[in-house]
């Protein structure tokens, strides 16, 4: 009876989650303009979504800002964990600690503190997207932080030390000796900066130019007046980004359940 009441209660929380994103995938391949008629299987809403020019370059650019986000906050986090790792404990819970606040905070709290601080106090332009990548970063690097930290903690602390005193360098050994240990940290920091990215709105609504939107942007601005070809064809968006999501999670975990059969 127990063992029933689990398996219902992980079915329901699985049902609650999934569910609208596969009804919303299948409206994505049909000719309606509205969830609750179907009429009929179509793929005009693809064909919309990677010929209008509005839609692709509101993907591509998204895309490049994410992965440049992603880069510069996987480093910034991956640098700032081997840092605390090696250093003194008070020091290191001092760095831990102001990691924890943006991740606790609330997103709107950081964009608009970074509108303030760069845009209105620097007079930095938003069309420079200074404002936006730093904005991001702030929010990405700290979850690349808890990525990477808890490799750091199953390596051996005196691993650094034992390939300097087989006479590495030390950039060789951070780069042969730890990096290695922690790539899967590194990995995971990144894939998590990029959908922190790509699902940012109230950061990129504070700090982006005028001209450029988001996928999140442009989905809930689309909502208040945008055409219904193009509304419908964001149907399919979100049908394709929960695709790669699924195939990215079964790939890592693929990849991760290989590495442990191997060791």
């Amino acid at each position: 009876m127990k063992k029933a009441v689990q398996h219902m209660v992980i079915f329901l929380t699985l049902l609650f989650l999934y569910v609208p994103i596969i009804i919303l995938s299948f409206y994505s391949f049909t000719s309606s303009t509205m969830i609750g008629s179907v009429r009929g299987f179509s793929l005009q809403n693809y064909v919309t979504l990677f010929t209008e020019p509005e839609l692709i370059s509101m993907m591509v650019g998204t895309v490049v800002l994410a992965l440049v986000v992603a880069v510069l906050s996987t480093l910034l986090g991956t640098m700032g964990a081997i840092g605390s790792f090696y250093a003194k404990r008070g020091t290191r819970g001092l760095i831990e600690l102001a990691n924890e606040v943006p991740v606790v905070n609330a997103d709107v709290v950081t964009g608009f503190s970074v509108c303030v601080l760069l845009i209105v106090l620097f007079r930095i332009d938003k069309a420079t997207y200074i404002p936006l990548v730093i904005a991001q970063c702030a929010l990405c690097t700290p979850f690349a932080y808890l990525s990477v930290m808890p490799r750091l903690k199953q390596m051996d602390v005196s691993l650094y030390e034992a390939a300097m005193d087989l006479g590495a360098t030390p950039s060789r050994a951070m780069f042969r000796a730890i990096i290695p240990q922690i790539m899967p940290g590194i990995a995971s920091g990144f894939m998590t900066a990029v959908t922190l990215s790509l699902d940012d709105y109230f950061v990129a609504t504070y700090t982006k130019p005028a001209t450029f939107d988001t996928i999140s942007t442009y989905v809930v601005n689309a909502t208040r007046g945008a055409q219904t070809q193009i509304k419908t064809a964001l149907w399919a968006l979100s049908a394709i980004i929960f695709l790669i999501v699924v195939l990215a999670v079964v790939c890592m975990n693929v990849q991760r359940k290989t590495e442990e059969e191997a060791q």
